[in-house]
């Protein structure tokens, strides 16, 4: 095994490993989990056997989804107005406000996480609209959607 072939296999356990104990993790703290969780195996993937198996599946179900959520004006508002709410409230988050007088719990407990809570919510939000433009250029206006997200999931060598 050549230093190059060796440092990329390397390269690819520690990036997809970590991205899915990060998935794993954000799953119960505010974050991308399950899309860090998917982004960690489909890197596997190129390793290993296992996890490409898990990864198409959830790829043309992804797909199939992205494209049906652009075929209609309601759906990308709707998508579009929750992607910037999620924003605002990552602002709201970082930025703070006082402890309202109804918050039953201790102050310390009002918004935990300060700015890198806001910053994760925000970049979230920033994913989101990535995917519904990348949803919008891809397959809107296309005649069968969901065929067309089963042919581009599928790698031109199967």
């Amino acid at each position: 095994m050549t230093t190059n072939r060796f440092a990329r296999r390397i390269a690819i356990e520690v990036a997809g490993w970590g991205l899915v104990l990060i998935g794993i993790a954000a799953i119960f703290l505010p974050g991308p989990g399950l899309l860090s969780l998917f982004a960690g195996l489909a890197i596997l993937s190129q390793q290993y056997e296992w996890a490409e198996r898990r990864v198409r599946p959830v790829e043309v179900m992804a797909l199939k989804s992205a494209a049906q959520s652009v075929q209609t004006w309601p759906r990308i508002l709707a998508s579009v107005t929750g992607a910037l709410a999620l924003a605002a409230v990552g602002v709201f988050w970082g930025i703070g406000t006082d402890v309202p007088e109804w918050w039953p719990l201790a102050d310390k407990w009002w918004l935990v996480g300060g700015w890198g809570t806001g910053a994760t919510l925000i970049g979230s939000s920033l994913i989101a609209l990535a995917t519904i433009v990348y949803s919008f250029r891809r397959f809107r206006g296309v005649e069968d959607p969901e065929a067309e997200a089963v042919r581009v999931s599928t790698p031109e060598d199967d």
